[in-house]
């Protein structure tokens, strides 16, 4: 019992420390040189170098692949000579929550890949890659390269992934009013991949030195997560039964605008980088798709899913090795 209290105020001073904690993400937004209804797409580098596009997932906004100062790989990528453009898919409206993964493939991500000058690689994060992917091999003619970061594609490679499937009756009530499964419902999703996580960070949180960066590190990351966005409902059926449910993309059944999806056809340099510690997507989902994809450079990175981007470790974990391969693809 004394244990338990003490682990009770380990937790709750940490909650409460990170609550008063003052540090807040002050980057300013780069220019936009593209729209189409809520979604944006930043050119870190107007001035020049090879374009990379970057798509991060649907589920939370895109500032992870930003997220503050000495903690944003796209402006790493900038700062090396790269042309960076992040793909801000937005807080979905109306018009989003109707759309469905067709819709976001065929339609906006390869408008906006449209606005970008000349060949470029098409880098994807999380869901984002399973979109990336898609659209390249639509328009091969427009990528240069393939980048995927902690991609599923088995999605039966989790035995409990079919369990998420039988949630979506239940989930219809809940997306029935906006059309669109809340954030809180999500978040409560990932929550439920490690229940005892959310626990464990903060007391760990609570010991350290709130001047120091890895704390500052600990808050934007904290504050990204909180600030999550709607999935819209015809995303949500696909992604829950289609995905986690029938697990078409790891059948080779998977279609956009009614074309199969096959990592195997695509041509060009390509890239796949597997997190060691994921718990959302598990190391046996990402490397089903380097094993589809022909002669693809496989980085096995020693981070968890979030942290290969946007952790202390990032730099060395991902950063580093992708700039290589992005200067030689």
């Amino acid at each position: 019992m004394r244990r338990l209290l003490r682990e009770d105020a380990a937790l709750i001073h940490g909650i409460a420390q990170y609550r008063r904690h003052q540090h807040r993400r002050t980057l300013e937004d780069p220019p936009v040189i593209w729209r189409e209804g809520a979604s944006r797409l930043l050119d870190y580098r107007p001035e020049g170098g090879r374009p990379v596009l970057l798509v991060p997932s649907l589920v939370n906004r895109a500032q992870v692949l930003d997220l503050d100062e000495g903690a944003s790989l796209v402006r790493f990528l900038a700062g090396q000579g790269l042309r960076p453009l992040l793909l801000d898919w937005g807080w979905p409206e109306a018009e989003e929550r109707r759309m469905t993964l067709t819709d976001l493939v065929a339609g906006r991500l390869e408008r906006a890949m449209a606005a970008v000058p000349g060949e470029m690689v098409l880098l994807g994060y999380c869901m984002g890659g399973l979109l990336a992917l898609a659209a390249a091999l639509r328009r091969p003619e427009r990528v240069r390269g393939l980048a995927l970061l902690a991609t599923p594609w088995n999605f039966h490679a989790d035995p409990e992934a079919p369990s998420l499937a039988r949630l979506l009756p239940g989930l219809e009530a809940m997306m029935a009013p906006m059309n669109a499964l809340p954030v809180d419902t999500i978040q409560s999703l990932f929550a439920l991949l490690d229940p005892f996580g959310l626990a464990r960070k903060f007391r760990a949180f609570g010991r350290l030195d709130m001047a120091g960066a890895r704390a500052r590190r600990f808050v934007v990351l904290e504050d990204w997560l909180n600030d999550g966005v709607p999935l819209a409902a015809p995303v949500a059926r696909e992604c829950l039964a289609d995905w986690y449910g029938a697990n078409l993309p790891g059948r080779g059944e998977w279609r956009i605008a009614g074309w199969k999806v096959r990592p195997e056809e695509w041509r060009g340099p390509a890239f796949v980088a597997i997190p060691a510690r994921d718990r959302i997507v598990l190391p046996a989902s990402a490397r089903a798709l380097a094993a589809a994809l022909p002669a693809p450079h496989v980085l096995d990175a020693a981070a968890g899913h979030i942290g290969m981007v946007a952790g202390e470790g990032a730099e060395r974990a991902l950063w580093r090795p992708l700039l290589e391969w992005l200067r030689e693809a």
